[in-house]
């Protein structure tokens, strides 16, 4: 069952005493695999405050390193029949996304969506305070057109494959990895991986890794991970291995760049109670994924710098 408004905002109704904090997201990337852009529209709402918004935007070039990193205040944050969230002039909503952060210029209209993707097995999980990170994909794979302006470049973003998501909650996992793939090797836009894996801290307890997410071959939806299947996770800076249990398969992923090749960011809780985690990401990674079905062949896919590769922990 898919939630009634996914793209609803949901810090206009948070508990005002507690925190809060949301993102609107997406990246694109050349179909060559060349260049990246990752964007990001975030809000913050500590205990009994306004919410305060950000504008974060990252172009990676595998050529040209390291990635060119802006984020930059953009004041309170609002809603309009047009947009899932306003900062001041910039937008970002179904008709498309609209920006502007400090030499950085963006225009870009989405088409050929593949529908949302709930990560979270069950509609009650958005609804309660547990798990505290709660992350959708309004598309998990889509087409980008428009236009880029970037310290004086006009970048085309025209038949840029990518994909646009939706997060928000109280507190950030302690420790995650996300993964997004699209633009395989002899595959279409219904092709692509979108999965998150995260260590949650309940109190005393740190929690094993568990996966969320789905593989889609052609179409076809195979939802990965859950609570009961045990995620077998190797991570460092530069590269991961996962191995992700489903019903029906077993998923095998590694994921690469070179360490030149990740922006570096802090990600802050909004109740200030916990040190920011330190986040890298590549949104121009390499990527393999091994399905491989019970009682059938498995299915290899290959992307070269189209995939995003994110790891966040502890500072």
């Amino acid at each position: 069952m898919v939630l009634a408004d996914p793209a609803a905002a949901r810090w206009p109704s948070a508990p005002a005493g507690l925190g809060h904090y949301e993102s609107y997201y997406l990246r694109a990337v050349d179909p060559t695999g060349a260049r990246g852009i990752w964007l990001r529209y975030t809000v913050s709402v500590a205990p009994g405050g306004a919410p305060n918004g950000q504008l974060w935007f990252t172009s990676f070039d595998r050529s040209r390193t390291p990635p060119r990193a802006v984020r930059v205040d953009a004041g309170q944050a609002t809603t309009a029949p047009d947009a899932w969230i306003r900062l001041g002039d910039c937008t970002f909503g179904p008709a498309g996304v609209e920006g502007r952060a400090d030499s950085v210029f963006w225009s870009l209209r989405s088409h050929d969506e593949e529908p949302p993707l709930e990560h979270l097995p069950r509609n009650w999980m958005y609804r309660a305070r547990l798990p505290r990170t709660k992350l959708l994909s309004l598309s998990p794979a889509t087409v980008f057109d428009g236009v880029v302006e970037l310290d004086g470049e006009t970048i085309s973003v025209d038949g840029w494959r990518g994909m646009v998501g939706h997060n928000w909650g109280e507190q950030h996992a302690e420790q995650w990895i996300w993964l997004h793939g699209l633009g395989f090797e002899g595959g279409g836009v219904d092709t692509w991986l979108d999965v998150a894996v995260a260590r949650v801290r309940i109190g005393p307890v740190l929690t094993r890794w568990i996966a969320n997410g789905a593989v889609s071959l052609d179409g076809e939806r195979i939802r990965l991970g859950g609570l009961a299947r045990r995620v077998a996770v190797d991570v460092a800076a530069d590269r991961c291995a996962l191995r992700i249990p489903a019903a029906t398969a077993t998923v095998t992923v590694t994921a690469s760049a070179p360490s030149t090749a990740f922006a570096e960011w802090d990600y802050a809780d909004p109740d200030r109670g916990h040190p920011p985690h330190r986040v890298l990401n590549c949104s121009v990674a390499d990527l393999a994924v091994t399905v491989a079905r019970r009682g059938g062949a498995p299915v290899e896919l290959r992307a070269s710098g189209q995939a995003a590769y994110e790891w966040g922990r502890p500072s």
